[in-house]
């Protein structure tokens, strides 16, 4: 419950006060700024260099939330991951919709999705609200499973206590039948010994 009390302050502060986790926004940015560093080391494209910020600031927990889930078998640890993965796809949805505009105040360096969907690349300023809106709401879709995988350990807790609770209680009502071996009671006189 703690976890799904987590998850629900990190959207919380994404969908009601329109802002960044704290302190879990700026490691978003030190991914996002990890992928670019990977780009510009290994010799691929400048429109993958570009994009690989966005893009690793969310394959990042994806891919812990992944580990978590199906190596580990650790729900809550893999719902945490995927809730975070949630958050940094709508930070990356806020980057992608000011591509037109270029208002966010950036740590340096040109805007990567003004960059991308500008003159220059694609030029098409037109698709920044539908790629953002696409990007925003699977974080969303993400955010949610969080939650919920982060309800259902509890919620299966709670019904296997229910089902050994009323399997407890049923045998608890089976009549009892005493069974005596024999020789074996009150009617055995003193000092007999059972066979043995």
């Amino acid at each position: 419950m703690a976890a799904a009390v987590v998850v629900v302050v990190m959207a919380f502060f994404v969908y009601v006060r329109n802002t960044r986790v704290p302190l879990l926004g700026y490691v978003d940015l030190g991914f996002h700024e990890l992928g670019h560093l990977v780009g510009y080391i290994f010799p691929i494209s400048e429109r993958l260099t570009a994009a690989l910020g966005s893009i690793t600031q969310i394959a990042v927990p994806v891919g812990l939330a992944v580990y978590f889930l199906w190596w580990r078998k650790d729900r809550v640890a893999g719902a945490l991951m995927l809730a975070w993965a949630g958050t940094s796809a709508w930070d990356a949805g806020v980057y992608i919709a000011d591509a037109p505009y270029e208002r966010l105040q950036l740590i340096g360096g040109d805007h990567d999705w003004a960059y991308l969907l500008g003159p220059t690349e694609f030029n098409n300023y037109a698709i920044a609200d539908d790629l953002a809106a696409f990007v925003e709401f699977t974080g969303a879709i993400a955010l949610v499973a969080g939650l919920l995988i982060c309800l259902a350990v509890p919620a299966r807790s709670w019904l296997e206590g229910r089902k050994s609770d009323k399997q407890a209680a049923r045998v608890a009502d089976l009549p009892v039948r005493e069974v005596r071996w024999r020789g074996e009671g009150p009617e055995t006189p003193a000092g007999n010994t059972l066979p043995g």
